[in-house]
């Protein structure tokens, strides 16, 4: 397969600067694609080239991850924020009707803006999530406190890999993903650095996650799935949702359908395989996409 090297791409909104990479003419009708929790858009790098005959492919970085830039200090990454970033992307790159694409937080992320702008989605494609992670009330106050109570002040140093090679397979002892298939992401989601000398220890230099730490601090208040199947219903754009088997544990079967039964014009697939199944069956994932909207 003969890879196709993407275009990097630089979005300026009014607080920030987020980055994409795109694949295809510019010509093509627009696919919007959005990746998952501390990926970026590497995690699109295999599916991509096999899309771009049919679509200009953008891979749009959300804020604090890959290149895009980090919120400023004392703000919060709030799920809602992204859905507005990720709208806002799309009126800076002038993409007045788009096909869409998630994966995983970004398929909770594309469900939503579906719902919030229906008369400018072509189609809704997403695999393994439709809607953010919801809230049964049984975990909400304790999580509520958790998430404001005082951050240490002791910061945790950063980790920091001697080799792309060893972060790697830090990566894939956390996701599961085999490393030829996590490379994509963490080649693009490291940066070269050094730390000083210190009492403790001499300089040294490495590689460290250019995604924000603050990515990993629990979410104070997640969305009541009764307010999610609200959303849902708010979707009007023929939608594909693809699911892996065996079942991902935080993704439930049953909730899951549940929440496709909100979605007027749905199509349910699944597929043999890892939670990035675009990563591990981009033909068939592309395959998958192609289909003919119902």
């Amino acid at each position: 397969m003969g890879m196709i090297a993407p275009t990097e791409l630089s979005i300026s909104l009014p607080s920030l600067t987020l980055r994409a990479q795109a694949w295809g003419d510019p010509a093509l009708p627009p696919l919007l694609a959005l990746h998952g929790w501390l990926d970026n858009a590497g995690s699109y790098a295999l599916l991509a080239p096999l899309l771009a005959e049919r679509w200009r492919v953008i891979a749009l970085e959300l804020p604090g991850h890959g290149h895009s830039d980090h919120l400023p200090a004392g703000v919060h990454y709030h799920f809602i924020d992204y859905v507005r970033a990720a709208l806002a992307a799309a009126d800076a790159l002038r993409l007045q009707r788009f096909a869409l694409l998630g994966h995983s937080l970004g398929a909770g992320i594309a469900a939503l803006l579906a719902a919030a702008a229906p008369a400018r989605i072509e189609s809704l494609h997403v695999i393994e999530g439709l809607g953010p992670i919801g809230d049964d009330g049984s975990h909400t106050l304790q999580r509520f406190r958790d998430a404001l109570m005082p951050q240490s002040s002791t910061k945790r140093p950063l980790r920091l890999f001697r080799d792309v090679e060893q972060a790697i397979s830090a990566r894939t002892i956390a996701s599961g993903l085999r490393p030829e298939l996590a490379r994509p992401i963490v080649e693009r989601g490291l940066f070269e650095t050094s730390l000083p000398a210190d009492d403790q220890s001499p300089a040294s230099s490495g590689w460290n996650w250019r995604s924000d730490p603050r990515l990993t601090r629990s979410t104070p208040l997640r969305i009541a799935e009764n307010q999610i199947h609200a959303l849902l219903r708010g979707i009007q754009a023929p939608t594909s949702l693809l699911l892996a088997q065996p079942t991902t544990p935080y993704l439930p079967s049953h909730p899951m359908q549940l929440r496709a039964a909100c979605v007027a014009h749905i199509k349910v697939s699944h597929m043999q395989g890892c939670h990035h199944l675009h990563l591990e069956h981009p033909q068939a994932v592309a395959d998958w996409l192609c289909q003919p909207s119902l």
